[in-house]
């Protein structure tokens, strides 16, 4: 199994988790990507933490949303919805998306199903997040839960695939790269 530490502060805040002190548990448990997502701060805030966790941490950092920020860490991870607030056209949101980063960072996308899936085989991708795998408190707008089918569409991607949503460090798949985990390193 391979780790990738979902850092979200609205849920270090609700734990009473600094960010260095996750920063640290997600080095013991071996992740080699770190996200980090904060959907209500400013930038200048959400480019410390960046700063912060690229002190810490040698592995790669990925940035929610703020690719504005892209020059303090290694990639970005975008939303559909993020996507289209971009442009309606998803291609084009990403052709912007991968001009603005240029072509040395990465690009991940979250996906729910198989024709996310399809239409991201034909996107200048680095990764796919894929899921929810299984229902998680931690994301009020889960629409679906894909369960045991996620690994058989994670099959169907020609892209590094992450599991997302509830997954757990003793979840076993056969087509997924990472398991994405963010709360869970925290208890």
């Amino acid at each position: 199994m391979r780790l990738y530490a979902l850092c979200d502060q609205e849920l270090l805040d609700e734990n009473n988790v600094t960010l260095e002190e996750f920063v640290e548990i997600a080095k013991q448990n071996s992740a080699e990507i770190i996200q980090y997502r904060n959907k209500n701060s400013d930038i200048a805030f959400i480019k410390q933490q960046l700063i912060q966790i690229r002190k810490q941490f040698d592995g790669f950092l990925i940035v929610n949303d703020a690719y504005e920020l892209i020059e303090f860490c290694d990639g970005v991870h975008l939303g559909q919805e993020d996507l289209r607030q971009i442009d309606s056209d998803i291609f084009k949101a990403l052709g912007i998306i991968r001009s603005a980063i240029g072509k040395d960072k990465i690009i991940g996308i979250s996906t729910h199903n198989e024709a996310e899936v399809m239409q991201a085989n034909e996107l200048d991708l680095n990764y796919i997040g894929l899921g929810a795998f299984r229902n998680t408190n931690t994301k009020k707008d889960v629409l679906s839960v894909l369960g045991d089918e996620l690994d058989s569409i994670a099959s169907k991607s020609k892209h590094f695939v992450a599991a997302i949503g509830g997954v757990k460090k003793s979840d076993v798949f056969n087509h997924i790269t990472y398991h994405v985990i963010g709360s869970g390193l925290l208890s």
